[in-house]
């Protein structure tokens, strides 16, 4: 066997082994994937995710982190500094003088006019 021929079959063979380990990873990702389905199964369908907020109280930067608006829990130009916050909550923070967003006027939707 000339040396061409025999660095072919090494090639061949390292490229057996790249395969066969290739192969054993992909059987390993279905055996997971198998046990996740079942204990998914086992479990029943996952719980629905929680309904959004009805209002967000967004809160600012440092210390005591006081709150420096309020929002209605659909605005768009919330934070991530809010937290989920009931309606009378609100509606205190805004008689405290917390701002209203501009953007979703929780103030209009109490009915709580400045």
């Amino acid at each position: 066997m000339s040396e061409n021929e025999s660095s072919r079959l090494d090639l061949l063979r390292f490229l057996e082994k790249v395969q066969v380990r290739d192969l054993q990873r992909t059987r390993d990702w279905i055996a997971a994937e198998e046990r996740r389905t079942a204990y998914e199964g086992a479990q029943g369908p996952p719980a629905p995710p929680p309904a959004p907020a009805e209002w967000l109280v967004e809160h600012g930067i440092g210390t005591g982190r006081p709150a420096v608006r309020v929002h209605v829990g659909t605005c768009w130009d919330t934070r991530t500094r809010c937290k989920p916050a009931d309606r009378d909550a609100v509606r205190r923070a805004l008689a405290e003088g917390v701002s209203a967003c501009p953007q979703c006027r929780p103030d209009t939707a109490l009915g709580v006019l400045e």
